[in-house]
């Protein structure tokens, strides 16, 4: 299993778990409103557990990183983290608010209240938790239907990405309110036992993300300066190179990661692949972009040298380490990036091993092909080129085909995802291990 399964399954279980050691899976009475008071514990405190484990991955912790094999693997599991709490809230807003208009309704009857008996005196941190009630529930209500929207926003990939950047960032305060939500409305009894200690940490650790995200510290420490260098198009692949002259401070880079460029502070930063190995004696990176979104379309016109930018990084593990005698690389359209910085990696650095690269793209354009080829050759790679429009689709069968080896090989992949995954199942299928399937998930929302 996948580590951000495997992480993913395991948050769901422990606060789960945890819950479970602090209550029954059923009320001692058998009844809607028991069951509504129970279950609107058990959801809210699951949303705001995932949701504060999301908080967390969205600081881009080195650590973390490792630890789920790249950075794209990190941004996988935040995106289901915050599905999966926006799906509790929706039944735990719900059964909040869904109760009290079945009772208007008349649906429902409200069970009466004990009589005159007086329950036992309440300190003064007791009274004052129960004098916020009403106004938690009024902000957590609001805060639920802000969360909502914005998360629903960044699921839609039509929503342009600057705009996307700036909303995404507003889910910091809305954490911050459901936090206090939480605080004051969890059950009193869950705070002296595990699963409130496990809250109360999570918590904190979202809290103290959500004041970095807010203050644009994120990332800051692995930020350096730089000015463009040159600027070429590609108009028959609609690809613009760029190369970047770096400040002190890059640490290099491995190839195959990426980093997060900001040419233009009002479009933020954007994650770009790096296409170029790392070299002491000219700290300069290149990125190549294919012009496919609003931004990246007005990058021919924007870039310039001299241009002053910053480069963040650099992130990610598809880095082609490995142990496999032989290396089957696939790079799909514009997913050839990484390829084109190990190209120049091995130009410098050979391994010995043999690698058979297959490059399957609709566009052509012959000086960049030329370009890919040059570097092929001084890397001693055996080339597969696909134009789909004259070979048609690239297949896992002519893959095994032109090498008879694969099964001591290891794949790696870049290119849309559902190309990517049909290839993995199929290779799978056969025979191959999933961990020699490499697939780079890059996809920041």
């Amino acid at each position: 299993m996948k580590p951000i399964k495997i992480a993913f399954a395991a948050t769901l279980l422990l606060v789960t778990a945890l819950w479970l050691l602090a209550d029954g899976p059923l009320p001692e009475q058998l009844n809607y409103f028991s069951f509504r008071h129970l279950y609107v514990q058990f959801t809210g405190i699951l949303a705001i557990a995932l949701m504060s484990v999301a908080m967390l991955l969205a600081l881009r912790l080195p650590r973390l990183e490792q630890a789920l094999k790249g950075l794209d693997k990190v941004y996988r599991l935040h995106k289901w983290l915050g599905i999966a709490a926006l799906g509790l809230a929706v039944v735990h807003w719900w059964l909040a608010q869904g109760t009290k208009w079945m009772v208007g309704w008349g649906w429902l009857s409200r069970p009466q209240r004990g009589g005159g008996h007086q329950g036992p005196e309440l300190s003064g941190v007791e009274q004052w938790i129960r004098g916020q009630r009403g106004l938690a529930e009024s902000l957590g209500e609001w805060a639920f239907y802000a969360t909502a929207i914005l998360i629903t926003l960044a699921l839609v990939k039509a929503f342009p990405y600057r705009w996307f950047r700036k909303t995404h960032t507003w889910l910091a305060p809305a954490y911050l309110v459901l936090v206090y939500h939480s605080l004051i409305l969890t059950e009193t009894d869950y705070w002296s036992q595990p699963v409130g200690w496990l809250l109360a940490a999570l918590l904190l650790g979202g809290t103290l993300a959500g004041l970095l995200v807010l203050s644009g510290r994120v990332g800051r420490r692995r930020q350096v300066a730089g000015a463009m260098r040159s600027v070429k198009w590609y108009p028959g692949v609609r690809v613009v190179e760029g190369c970047i002259d770096l400040e002190p401070g890059w640490p290099g880079h491995r190839p195959g990661q990426f980093a997060f460029v900001t040419s233009k502070s009002s479009e933020g930063a954007h994650p770009y692949t790096i296409a170029s190995a790392w070299n002491d004696e000219d700290p300069s990176l290149t990125f190549i972009v294919k012009s496919l979104g609003d931004w990246t379309g007005q990058l021919n016109d924007w870039l310039k040298p001299g241009l002053p930018v910053t480069v963040e990084g650099p992130y990610g593990s598809f880095d082609f380490e490995d142990d496999r005698p032989h290396q089957i690389w696939i790079g799909a359209g514009i997913g050839i990036t990484p390829f084109i910085a190990m190209l120049k990696h091995l130009k410098r650095h050979p391994d010995g091993r043999p690698i058979d690269l297959f490059h399957s793209t609709a566009d052509v354009d012959q000086s960049a092909l030329d370009k890919l080829t040059a570097d092929i050759s001084a890397a001693g790679v055996r080339l597969h080129l696909t134009i789909t429009p004259e070979d048609g689709y690239l297949t896992a069968e002519q893959i095994r085909a032109a090498v008879p080896e694969w099964r001591q090989a290891s794949l790696w992949f870049c290119g849309p995802a559902e190309f990517g995954a049909a290839l993995r199942k199929d290779f799978i299928n056969a025979g191959m291990p999933a961990e020699h399937f490499h697939q780079e998930l890059f996809e920041m929302r």
